[in-house]
């Protein structure tokens, strides 16, 4: 039964998320909720000036009604899940929803202002950790403890420090996600990846519920996708990247496996540090670069790549890396 429930999902959301773009789309061409492309990025990306943004409200809505709806079949038909599983389940909802909420004002902002930034990064951040805060403090509440669990050598109890190492951990993912929001399909289909990989890892779990809400977000990028693959008609905005972001958080703290977050997430990783050794080794060699431009999906770019081979590749690199981490999960 899960695994119908699962699969239901996955379909569920897609088919929603697909038909919210016959409408969305639509609307926010008539509102001018427009994409501003930034002068310092690819010269063949002005072409996507004026493309509707915020588009993320599509799969936001996608998977979490398709989530909740199959998710109350599963516990409605007997599914065994404890108290702490559910608090997991909504908290992780609700962090995702929270993190998508501090992107829609910073896109609803930047186009108000016509300018491509909208929140400050102080004023992102300092949000950014309330909503990470509030989740592990559900968290603690509903009985979980402080315990990591690392492959092949078991738990270890951080105490206190746990919640420091959380709250970064959180906060510095859902921007890697954000980084890898820059070409057309590329974040929604590393995430789509990543959402299989961690529905594998709660399959042999025995969570039941992480399941449906990991193919709940997987199918909702595939109804995404179809509106955001190259060449896009929408694009997700912080609304949307953020909104995974948290959801990536999400699935990997709920099945315990916070460890497997930078080898599930590779990519995101790999992202954002090209960003950080970037400025870096920019500021300390006082204008010199490592890579023709970062994040590095815009170096592979500005290499002569295609952004739909960006796409394949990248979400084959992050097919690798959550596999092992499959592995791990299983054997460590």
């Amino acid at each position: 039964m899960p695994t119908v429930l699962t699969a239901l999902a996955a379909v569920t959301a897609a088919v929603l998320t697909g038909l919210l773009g016959r409408f969305l789309i639509p609307f926010l061409h008539k509102v001018h909720f427009g994409q501003t492309i930034r002068e310092i990025g690819p010269s063949w990306h002005r072409s996507k000036q004026g493309t509707p943004t915020m588009g993320g409200v599509m799969f936001i809505l996608g998977s979490l009604a398709s989530a909740v709806i199959f998710l109350s079949f599963l516990w409605g038909n007997g599914g065994a899940e404890t108290q702490l599983s559910l608090v997991k389940l909504a908290a992780g909802m609700l962090m995702a929803l929270g993190f998508g909420l501090v992107g829609f004002f910073d896109d609803y902002i930047g186009i108000k202002k016509h300018r491509n930034l909208g929140l400050t990064e102080v004023q992102k951040l300092i949000l950014q950790f309330l909503i990470a805060g509030a989740y592990l403090v559900s968290l603690r509440f509903a009985g979980a403890g402080t315990e990591v669990w690392l492959p092949f050598l078991g738990t270890f109890d951080l105490g206190f420090a746990y919640y420091i190492l959380a709250a970064l951990v959180i906060v510095g993912m859902v921007n890697a996600v954000n980084f890898a929001d820059g070409i057309d399909g590329l974040n929604g289909s590393v995430t789509a990846v990543y959402c299989v990989t961690f529905c594998a890892i709660a399959a042999f779990s025995g969570m039941q519920g992480m399941m449906v809400l990991s193919m709940a977000v997987f199918g909702s990028l595939l109804g995404f996708l179809f509106w955001n693959w190259n060449p896009a008609k929408v694009f997700m905005g912080d609304t949307g990247s953020l909104f995974l972001g948290g959801m990536v958080c999400a699935l990997a703290f709920g099945t315990d496996r916070p460890i497997l977050l930078p080898l599930a997430g590779i990519i995101y990783v790999a992202e954002i540090l090209s960003v950080v050794l970037q400025v870096s080794y920019f500021k300390a060699t006082h204008g010199k670069r490592i890579f023709k431009m970062s994040p590095i999906h815009h170096h592979f770019e500005m290499c002569g790549w295609k952004e739909v081979k960006i796409c394949f590749v990248f979400s084959l690199v992050g097919l690798v890396g959550g596999a092992l981490s499959v592995l791990l999960a299983y054997f460590g």
